[in-house]
């Protein structure tokens, strides 16, 4: 959602090379284009995939939203607002919005009527606000980087978000991702994950959320040594012992992958989002293995 590739101009691609896989933004943030411009581009991989988009939001922080000119600023109407823009701009509607935030004019609507104007747009959420909010409006929460502890919290205040807003909790789905790594040395696998965990230990909000999950302690040592040694130091505090008290699996088989992620599924999620992290090069090929050996591995893995 920050600094790499365009999630839409990339699943325009895969849409015009398959014709059964879910498309899914995991996330895109709202500060890169405006409410309206996503609801065109929405409308238009709809179209082109044959109704297979999953919309994944998120508000972003105060860095992405200054990279793009924009103010990190009431986030909960920010969100609010963004969402049902889209909607109406991908669903044909006629959009004469007038918010707190966002303004449309007058007399916007698609030059066309779109095949598909209805697909999920689900939500990032961490905090207590946020969370409920998914509920209220969104049709899942889409979670990253939580234990399956406080995935059962969030799962709890999103569906207390819909009793509130009269709608079924069930409707709501509780989406996560988990990052896994393979290969048959455990150390290389835990060799990339490293560096990604050391991010999210220093990301203000994943650093706030994993002290609330009970690691105060590590996050707190690895803040100190990357404002003292910068990110190669704290790296060398994300020891195998945290490693494998975090939402990651670095592992060496698909067996093993999929019995860690029993867990998360106890814990109600509805969908697993699993990212691989490359850990040999070149990163196409080692993905490839990875996602054929997923395929071949079966039910029991």
């Amino acid at each position: 959602e920050s600094n790499s590739t365009d999630p839409l101009v990339l699943l325009s691609g895969i849409a015009a090379r398959t014709r059964t896989l879910h498309l899914g933004t995991a996330i895109y943030h709202i500060y890169g284009r405006s409410p309206v411009t996503l609801g065109i581009q929405s409308a238009t991989l709809q179209d082109l995939s044959g109704g297979r988009l999953l919309l994944g939001l998120g508000v972003a922080n105060k860095t992405i939203a200054a990279w793009h000119g924009g103010t990190f600023d009431r986030p909960l109407r920010r969100a609010r607002e963004y969402i049902e823009i889209v909607r109406k701009t991908a669903a044909g509607e006629r959009v004469e919005y007038q918010g707190e935030i966002y303004s449309t004019g007058q007399r916007f609507q698609l030059s066309w009527k779109p095949s598909h104007p209805t697909f999920p747009v689900y939500l990032a959420g961490l905090g207590p606000q946020m969370t409920r909010l998914v509920g209220q409006i969104s049709d899942g929460v889409f979670i990253n980087m939580a234990t399956p502890a406080t995935i059962r919290e969030i799962a709890s205040r999103v569906h207390a978000g819909a009793v509130e807003a009269g709608r079924d909790p069930k409707q709501v789905k509780i989406i996560a991702k988990v990052r896994v790594s393979l290969h048959s040395d455990r150390a290389m696998a835990r060799s990339r994950l490293r560096q990604v965990l050391t991010f999210y230990n220093i990301a203000d909000h994943y650093r706030d959320m994993l002290k609330a999950s009970g690691f105060e302690a590590e996050v707190n040592a690895i803040q100190e040594a990357f404002k003292a040694g910068g990110f190669k130091a704290a790296s060398t505090l994300m020891t195998d012992v945290y490693m494998d008290k975090l939402p990651v699996i670095p592992a060496t088989s698909v067996k093993e992958i999929k019995e860690r992620l029993q867990p998360f599924v106890e814990a109600g999620v509805d969908r697993m989002i699993v990212p691989y992290v490359p850990v040999t090069e070149p990163v196409i090929e080692d993905a490839r293995r990875f996602v054929e050996a997923w395929g071949n591995s079966g039910s029991d893995g």
